[in-house]
């Protein structure tokens, strides 16, 4: 599941419940907004909880995949580096078994 849908559910989530709590309370209308007020707040709590969370499992997959990247490249440079060396060691060899034209 992508991280918008998760959000988008648990938003909607909280407003759904909000609205269902208002219209299914037998409150007075101070109560009501008292009860709006704390709900909302809890909701904007765990809303910031679930970001948090969610920009550190982020973060440490960056991480992760610029430590990948890094190997791959540096697997890559050793690999171009020894097969230049292969190439120069070839080279001197074949104009040593090469007779001299005159």
């Amino acid at each position: 599941m992508s991280t918008g849908k998760f959000l988008a559910g648990f938003i909607v989530g909280g407003v759904v419940g909000a609205i269902a709590g208002l219209l299914l309370a037998p409150q007075s209308g101070e109560e009501t907004r008292e009860m709006l007020a704390r709900n909302s707040e809890e909701l904007k709590n765990k809303a910031e909880k679930t970001v948090k969370e969610i920009q550190g499992k982020a973060e440490d997959i960056v991480s992760d995949m610029q430590k990948k990247g890094d190997d791959i490249m540096e697997k890559i440079q050793t690999m171009i580096n020894s097969k230049k060396e292969e190439t120069a060691e070839v080279k001197p060899a074949e104009n040593a078994e090469k007779p001299a034209e005159a």
